[in-house]
């Protein structure tokens, strides 16, 4: 007698999930974000999703892991691409500020540092690899405009984490519609900060050759 075979409820492949989670968080926000209603989009039950990702906790910080990793390429690809430092920096800044209220991608960062606070040392290991990757392209860019002569002779480690802080309590801003933060202001004085703290110190530094304390 012939069976008609049993079709097998294949799980889609791990990227669709993760894009199917930003693409739900763009249009709905987090709140808008259930497993069920995540199950429904890439046709499977929110059972197989936790069987293959374990928490949801764990599904967002994979889907800012596979994020972030779409951001880094762009991000290797500006810093090591022609035109001047201060360009390279100016590109990088706009890459990492966020593209306006409730951008998804900083939507997303913000809930999982929410959620760190109860995290087990490998999600926060996972988490400050991002925070790392960041840092490290930043203070290699300000490495090579002090070689340059574009900036001044900095500590490039202190210097970036000064902008770098400086960019995540303007992006907090933007990403939750503080008003008077959007998204061009905020690239103006971050901007300008550069300008203050690393251009301009450069160009003092010509002037006079001495180079200012850092």
């Amino acid at each position: 007698m012939n069976r008609t075979p049993r079709r097998r409820n294949i799980a889609p492949p791990r990227e669709d999930v993760l894009a199917a989670v930003m693409a739900t968080v763009a249009e709905r926000g987090l709140d808008g974000l259930t497993m069920a209603g995540l199950g429904r989009e890439v046709r499977m039950s929110s059972g197989h999703l936790l069987y293959y990702f374990r928490t949801k906790d764990e599904l967002l910080l994979q889907t800012l892991e596979w994020s972030e990793a779409r951001l880094g390429a762009e991000r290797r690809a500006l810093l090591t691409g022609p035109g001047t430092a201060r360009e390279r920096l100016d590109a990088y800044i706009a890459l990492y500020l966020p593209d306006g209220h409730r951008d998804p991608h900083w939507t997303l960062w913000l809930e999982v540092w929410n959620r760190s606070q109860d995290a087990d040392d490998d999600a926060r290991a996972r988490q400050a690899a991002i925070e790392d990757a960041w840092h490290r392209d930043l203070t290699e860019l300000l490495a090579d405009g002090i070689a340059r002569g574009e900036f001044a002779a900095v500590d490039t480690d202190r210097a970036a984490t000064r902008l770098r802080a400086l960019m995540d309590g303007f992006s907090v801003h933007v990403t939750v519609g503080i008003p008077g933060t959007g998204r061009e202001r905020v690239l103006d004085e971050t901007r300008a900060y550069a300008d203050e703290t690393l251009a301009r110190l450069a160009a003092d530094t010509r002037a006079t050759g001495v180079p200012p304390a850092s």
